[in-house]
């Protein structure tokens, strides 16, 4: 059985898209279960849920979460799901008919212990000029592209994420859930569960695939398109990179505590910045300042408190993938 697993909060009007979109899904009923946590909505959530379950048309499980945050509630989720394959995805994104099919395939005939599947924007505005595509990450609306592959690692471009994404049950047994330290919390962009979850399944030896096939379209808020959110976000994002290093090192060579790949860059984004100041070119200066500020998110944490997390999950190494 597949168990699709959604933390919801205050979403209810979108929520009731997603689940109709699951409703159409092209696998039988029965090859599937929806597992709902509810992590403490007030907006009658709960009345749409009930008619949701009296339409009989999905195997519906509902959970309350009362501790705060999206880890918190993926991981009674997790607990309570009874599938062998776990599938991620939002309270506003809509799947595809063929998605939860692609997904059981991809898994079918591979030898893959996790996938990413594609995501496509719903634009709720359109994209301003400064936007460039290389930022749509921040969206969770990255294009992984159309052909199915492995997934290479941190570097590479395509990750899992919560939006699109399925693992087999015994990986997240073997390794533990997500951080409660880290992932969404109401009222702030805190981030990097999923970042974090990713580099503990490649160094466990698990094997990840994209699977194209797989697709969803995400809502982007109009409220997002402001340069303040990317600022805001990438500043935040370079201290949760930096609060992994130590855990999960990308290098032996450091400078002054940071690596020394991050300098490098540092002083091609600043004279990148520059350039694009002086051509005029909006999109580019953007994304060379955004990332000038994830670095100094990443200076901020390497050299400042150096917050321990207060919920961390044991390593482990996973002999069965």
């Amino acid at each position: 059985m597949i168990s699709v697993v959604i933390a919801t909060f205050n979403r209810r009007h979108l929520l009731e898209r997603t689940l109709r979109a699951l409703e159409e899904q092209s696998v039988p009923k029965t090859a599937f279960e929806v597992v709902i946590a509810d992590n403490g909505s007030s907006d009658g959530t709960a009345d749409l849920l009930a008619a949701v379950a009296a339409r009989g048309r999905l195997d519906l499980r509902v959970l309350r979460v009362t501790d705060p945050g999206k880890s918190a509630a993926l991981n009674v989720a997790v607990a309570r799901a009874r599938g062998d394959l776990l599938v991620f995805t939002d309270d506003d994104v809509l799947p595809e008919p063929g998605w939860l099919a692609a997904f059981a395939d991809a898994f079918a005939t591979s030898d893959a212990d996790f996938a990413a599947g594609r995501i496509f924007p719903i634009w709720e505005s359109p994209p301003p000029a400064w936007l460039s595509p290389g930022l749509y990450g921040v969206l969770a609306v990255p294009d992984g592209g159309p052909e199915r592959r492995r997934l290479t690692g941190l570097s590479d471009p395509t990750m899992p994420i919560g939006t699109n994404m399925a693992v087999r049950r015994r990986v997240i047994e073997r390794l533990g859930g997500w951080r409660t330290d880290l992932g969404k919390l109401r009222g702030t962009l805190r981030t990097g569960e999923d970042h974090e979850f990713y580099a503990r399944m490649l160094r466990s030896g698990c094997v990840g695939i994209y699977e194209p096939e797989a697709r969803v379209r995400h809502l982007v808020p109009a409220e997002r398109m402001r340069r303040a959110y990317f600022r805001e976000w990438f500043h935040g994002y370079g201290r949760i990179v930096a609060l992994l290093e130590p855990d999960f090192p990308t290098t032996t060579r450091y400078l002054l505590g940071v690596p020394r790949y991050l300098w490098r860059g540092a002083a091609a984004d600043l004279a990148g910045g520059v350039r694009a100041v002086v051509s005029g070119d909006p999109a580019m200066r953007l994304a060379r300042e955004v990332r000038l500020r994830w670095f100094l998110g990443y200076l901020q944490q390497s050299w400042g408190s150096r917050l321990r997390p207060s919920s961390r999950v044991p390593a482990a190494v996973c002999s069965s993938c």
